[in-house]
C-alpha cells in the first residue's frame, strides 16, 4: 500500500469528520472487530488497542505482531492522551515547525511516540473520551487502517 503523508490541515479535518455521536462498549467491540477482520483479510501483523478513559475495552494481537507492537501502542496512545490529537497529527505539527517531536517535545521517546496509528475517540459534546491504536505496519498504514475503521463506525451511527 502506497500512502502519501497527509498535511496537518487534512489530519485536522479527519478528526473533525470522525467525531462520534457516542462511544459505548458495543461501539468499541464493533470498531475492534472491524480492525481485526481488516487486518486478517490483508495479513497485517498488527496489534489493536481501544480505550475509553483509562479503561481498556478491546485488545487483539494478530499473528506476526510482537511485544514491540504493544510498546508502540502504549507510546502512541500516550501522545493522543496528552495532546488530544492523532499521533500522526502531533508528529506532523512538529515537522511543519522544522523540527521533530523527539527533538522538541521535551518528552521521553521511550514513553511517547508521535508516529501514526493512534487516534482520539472524540464524542460530540464531550470531547476526547478515549483512543484507538494500531501498531505493526508503517505508520501511515497504521493511521489509514484506523481512519477507515472510524469512517465505518461513524457511518453506522
Amino acid at each position: 500500500m502506497t500512502t502519501t503523508a497527509p498535511t496537518a490541515a487534512e489530519l485536522e479535518e479527519q478528526e473533525r469528520r470522525l467525531t462520534l455521536r457516542r462511544f459505548t462498549y458495543e461501539d468499541a467491540w464493533t470498531l475492534g472487530t472491524y480492525l481485526v477482520e481488516k487486518a486478517r483479510e490483508s495479513g497485517a501483523p498488527v496489534a489493536v488497542d481501544i480505550r475509553r478513559g483509562g479503561r481498556q475495552l478491546f485488545r487483539a494481537a494478530l499473528p506476526g505482531s510482537t511485544a514491540d507492537n504493544d510498546a508502540w501502542i502504549d507510546r502512541k496512545r500516550r501522545v493522543v492522551e496528552r495532546y488530544e490529537a492523532s499521533s500522526l497529527l502531533v508528529g506532523t505539527r512538529f515537522r511543519d515547525k522544522g523540527t521533530t517531536f523527539e527533538e522538541s517535545s521535551r518528552l521521553d521517546p521511550d514513553v511517547y511516540a508521535a508516529h501514526g496509528g493512534a487516534f482520539p475517540l472524540a464524542v460530540e459534546g464531550a470531547g476526547v473520551v478515549g483512543t484507538v491504536v494500531v501498531s505493526g505496519l508503517p505508520q501511515l498504514e497504521d493511521h489509514a487502517m484506523v481512519v477507515e475503521a472510524l469512517e465505518r463506525l461513524v457511518a453506522g451511527q
